[in-house]
């Protein structure tokens, strides 16, 4: 199959490469009715985000769906958007924009390959199967080229997986290294068996911190599917909106994207909700993966100790531990997250600069973060709270 066969086309709405075709690469492991690896590149949600304006004019986030076909058949997609700033990523390159235009260069917009607002582990370059490799070479040259033709300052892929990383890197582009917080559970019968592979200390600690969470006067829900009620949705926005104007300014989804989550991904979320005296006072929100919890926003109106850590790190265990996921990815940030059981994992991104000297000097950079990382995850997994013979057993 030589690249002359492979046709590279840019769509700015999923309704034009459609449903089947999208989710056929995105997701061909749910063909059976199972769960997808993670939701986030479904044509559910990436339709959610478009639908109910979180991407599209005035979000900082057009919608460039990049699309790879031979002989007319969808081989390969990407969710790709040409980006007006760098908010909503989590993979920052701040520094580099300001270098870039100190030099007199002009840095926005970037293309991005990437889940909006998402900072999740998974795959950036969907591939139908029996089209692996040309599929992904198709991509990734596709996006270089319509950076370079577009005389755009950078090509970015943030979040991708590792396997991605390393066929990438062979065709040009250079990796970033960052890590996260991710719980690994080790076939636990539940939490206390968790518990039982922590040194005592630790344990004590997270006993009485759930202990006093529980105790804040209320009842503590957790929903999925048709449990989850438009009225949960009304409460939530209330958390959410208060915990994006304190984080980032203004919050990144609008509140039609939660009437479209109670429409079509619904069975996609565990929605962690605590009730006092008649009203929802806290919540976070997860989505279920095949393997994998996926926490991803938390807020209250209420404030009560450890009630965040509870609704966050512990139901998601729970949860975790009763359907047999394999971890919990807690989000971005938060070193607080290693006394709870979160270890440090690594995780990637991919980038292209079109100015070479540029490139030379992010390259260089790159290097330097990497070593920095390395030793950084190295420290934080020998402060974390296992007993030493279980985190050698890990690893």
């Amino acid at each position: 199959m030589n690249a002359q066969e492979i046709e590279i086309t840019v769509v700015p709405e999923l309704a034009q490469i459609g449903q089947e075709d999208w989710d056929a690469c995105a997701c061909p492991e749910a063909a059976d009715g199972g769960r997808p690896r993670d939701p986030f590149t479904t044509y559910r949600f990436l339709s959610a985000l478009e639908r109910s304006g979180s991407v599209g004019p005035g979000t900082g986030w057009q919608p460039q769906y990049l699309v790879a076909r031979i002989a007319g058949q969808v081989i390969a997609v990407a969710p790709m958007y040409a980006k007006s700033h760098s908010q909503g990523e989590y993979i920052f390159d701040h520094n580099w924009a300001h270098a870039y235009e100190r030099a007199g260069g002009r840095y926005y917009p970037k293309l991005q390959i990437a889940v909006p607002h998402t900072p999740a582990t998974g795959r950036r370059f969907l591939l139908r199967p029996g089209f692996e490799e040309a599929g992904t070479a198709a991509l990734v040259q596709g996006a270089v080229q319509l950076t370079d033709n577009n005389a755009l300052s950078s090509l970015h892929v943030t979040f991708c997986t590792g396997g991605e990383v390393a066929r990438a890197e062979e065709l040009g582009l250079m990796s970033r290294k960052s890590q996260q917080f991710h719980w690994h559970n080790r076939d636990y019968a539940d939490f206390d068996g968790f518990l039982a592979s922590l040194s005592s200390r630790k344990r004590k600690n997270i006993r009485k911190e759930r202990a006093q969470a529980q105790d804040f006067g209320g009842t503590i829900h957790t929903f999925t599917g048709d449990q989850i009620e438009p009225e949960h949705w009304d409460a939530f926005w209330q958390f959410y909106q208060d915990t994006g104007a304190r984080k980032w300014g203004s919050p990144y989804l609008t509140r039609d994207f939660f009437d479209h989550a109670q429409e079509n991904l619904r069975e996609d979320i565990a929605l962690v909700l605590a009730e006092r005296d008649g009203h929802w006072v806290a919540g976070a929100l997860n989505f279920i993966g095949r393997e994998t919890l996926f926490g991803r926003y938390w807020g209250c109106t209420e404030h009560h100790p450890f009630l965040h850590f509870e609704l966050c790190y512990y139901r998601a265990m729970d949860f975790a531990i009763a359907h047999g996921l394999a971890r919990v990815e807690a989000g971005a940030q938060g070193e607080h997250k290693l006394a709870r059981g979160y270890l440090p994992s690594p995780t990637w991104s991919l980038h292209w600069m079109r100015d070479p000297g540029f490139a030379a000097a992010v390259g260089e950079y790159l290097q330097a973060e990497r070593d920095a990382v390395d030793e950084e995850i190295s420290v934080l997994t020998d402060y974390g709270p296992f007993k030493k013979t279980t985190i050698e057993e890990q690893e």
